[in-house]
């Protein structure tokens, strides 16, 4: 499906499919990400070291006073190794404590960075990719992909060391201890390494569909919070409903089986743990009974064996978190390995510029060979005001991209003052190019900053000005903090007319050398339009301006009219002369003519 330009509205791109579900070139991009705070991550491992001793070093303690001082009745020794063990468990407490504080900051810097990055580099992605990708999807990278990677930094990279040396320093105090009670103890090791194996490959796939299930709800959701007025206005929530039940039932699906998988595999390794523990008790308590083994020896080693297996429940969790965060990491870096919008330009805007533009045998499509403009050529005289009109889909607004280089045209030149535009920098032709949409977008925040855009040189004095001059100051000063009016989302507590005039407020402050009106007074009511009846005449007095209208009886003064149809000018002059050709603005002009309106150019 394809707007009226011809741009691909396809809905839910499934990007997801494109990548491999799981790499190490993913982990090694996110250990860049973490090679500034290598310290931390350096002091963190010497912590979780430090704490993974302290806990090894305990069993082994009461171990060695069950068998040398109990038994032996020496109370001194006993009180002494009270004391060892004691420090122990606080010094591994506060080894723990530091570690997790360490990481935490190392982590959320991490991810700020991540965040700071990733939206820093959506802003230079050209326009062609947010028409293709639903802003709930963008969203949930933003979001939730970047959370999900805190995990990897906090939860995986440093304790994941410690995971492992807790199942090497667990095997050789075993083996130091009893090689044969040992060997009994990991007879079962072959079950848990075919288990583990089976997980993995499980869990890929199933992580795959909850994080793609997850997109689509913030998608869905996303889409109908904005659209919710023409929802309701066309009594669709039912329908609506019944869609979104669908996707969410998905997620449901999809998190269900994430979370049947994952509780399928703890609870067997838990059962593998106690079939161990069985063994190591049944042989061992053999061997005590015979005198062959000590006591403490067998405590020893039911403590290990059950420190053994909580490493691989771990393991297995972060493999799982892994999982989840490889998914988000593979979309993140979709997003940042897109090219951002090219800038070929290296001029600036000569001092002495006139701002005439000339459109030469420009040939456009936002898909491959489904061309929105056919060999169009015409030209705006500075200081001139030329009007474009035509039906819905002739092509009329992506002239207004292409001006503006928002779009990149396929074959032809856009000139500006002789200049090829793509020779003249993005920032710089931009800076001077005006434009006031149909569909006024308004930002959160405050209603001065709306105008001005955050732009700093633009003083409040400068935005009371150019809204009392484009007549916006009249219900601005009716509001009760005026201009420093908080904005709700998208301006909706604003009516169309005064959205309107924010516009024009927002381009004369800016004062660009050209301006462009796409059917920029559509939306206004009979008495708002006779507010700006005035203004818009020496809005354009003296700047080179396009204006793009439904309503013919608003350019009829403009310099030129251009009728555009299916990509391609068809007619162009004055109003008169089009009427007297009779031709296709003649029969437009006809199907308004009843409906008198006021012109701006007078």
């Amino acid at each position: 499906m394809a707007d009226d330009n011809g741009r691909d509205e396809t809905g839910f791109a499934e990007e997801e499919l494109q990548v491999k579900v799981y790499d190490f070139r993913l982990l090694k991009r996110l250990l860049g990400f973490a090679a500034h705070y290598w310290y931390l991550f350096v002091l963190a491992a010497v912590l979780l070291f430090a704490s993974t001793a302290a806990d090894l070093a305990r069993p082994y303690l009461i171990g060695v006073a069950i068998d040398d001082f109990i038994k032996e009745g020496d109370a001194a020794s006993l009180g002494r190794t009270g004391m060892y063990f004691l420090l122990l468990v606080i010094s591994g407490f506060i080894f723990n404590l530091l570690q997790i504080y360490v990481l935490s900051y190392a982590g959320q810097s991490i991810i700020f960075n991540i965040r700071q990055r990733l939206f820093e580099h959506m802003q230079k992605l050209p326009l062609s990719y947010f028409d293709k990708n639903p802003v709930g999807r963008l969203v949930t990278r933003v979001t939730n992909d970047t959370e999900a990677l805190n995990e990897v930094y906090t939860n995986v990279l440093v304790t994941l060391l410690k995971d492992l040396a807790i199942l090497a320093g667990v095997v050789v105090i075993m083996f130091r201890l009893d090689v044969t009670m040992t060997l009994v103890s990991l007879a079962i090791m072959p079950a848990v390494i075919a288990l583990t194996v089976f997980f993995r490959r499980r869990i890929r796939k199933v992580y795959r569909n909850v994080r793609t299930s997850l997109a689509r709800i913030n998608a869905a959701i996303s889409e109908n919070i904005s659209g919710m007025r023409v929802i309701q206005m066309f009594n669709r929530e039912k329908e609506n409903f019944e869609r979104f039940d669908k996707t969410g039932r998905e997620y449901y699906r999809a998190v269900m089986s994430e979370i049947v998988t994952f509780g399928l595999f703890r609870p067997a390794v838990e059962m593998m743990s106690y079939i161990a523990l069985s063994l190591l008790i049944w042989f061992g308590g053999l061997e005590v009974l015979d005198g062959t083994l000590q006591f403490g020896i067998l405590y020893a080693f039911v403590n290990y064996i059950s420190m053994f297996f909580h490493p691989i429940n771990d393991l297995a969790e972060k493999y799982n978190i892994l999982q989840a965060s490889m998914a988000a990491a593979e979309r993140i870096f979709l997003i940042l390995d897109t090219p951002a919008e090219e800038d070929s330009g290296m001029l600036s805007i000569p001092d002495d510029f006139r701002g005439e533009i000339e459109f030469r045998n420009v040939w456009f499509a936002y898909n491959e060979d489904d061309w929105v403009l056919r060999d169009v050529s015409f030209t705006v005289p500075a200081g001139k005001t030329v009007a474009i009109v035509g039906a819905t889909g002739a092509g009329k607004t992506s002239i207004i991209n292409l001006l503006s280089r928002l779009y990149e045209i396929q074959k032809g030149e856009i000139l500006i003052d002789g200049i090829n535009i793509r020779d003249i920098r993005k920032d710089d032709l931009r800076r001077l190019t005006g434009v006031v949409l149909q569909d006024v977008f308004l930002f959160s925040g405050k209603l001065k900053d709306n105008i001005r855009l955050n732009e700093e040189s633009i003083t409040d004095g400068k935005v009371q000005e150019a809204a009392r001059y484009v007549n916006a100051d009249e219900f601005i000063s009716r509001l009760p903090n005026g201009y420093d009016t908080e904005v709700m989302e998208r301006g909706s507590t604003f009516s169309a007319g005064q959205r309107q005039l924010l516009a024009f407020a927002r381009a004369l402050a800016f004062d660009p050398k050209i301006l462009v009106l796409d059917e920029a007074t559509s939306n206004i009511d009979t008495e708002t339009e006779m507010l700006i009846q005035d203004a818009l005449a020496r809005l354009t007095r003296n700047r080179t301006t396009i204006v793009i209208a439904h309503r013919l009886s608003t350019i009829q003064h403009a310099d030129r009219i251009i009728v555009l149809h299916k990509g391609r000018v068809r007619e162009s002059g004055t109003h008169q002369e089009l009427l007297a050709k009779r031709g296709m603005y003649y029969s437009l002009y006809q199907l308004q003519y009843q409906k008198q309106e006021p012109s701006f150019f007078q």
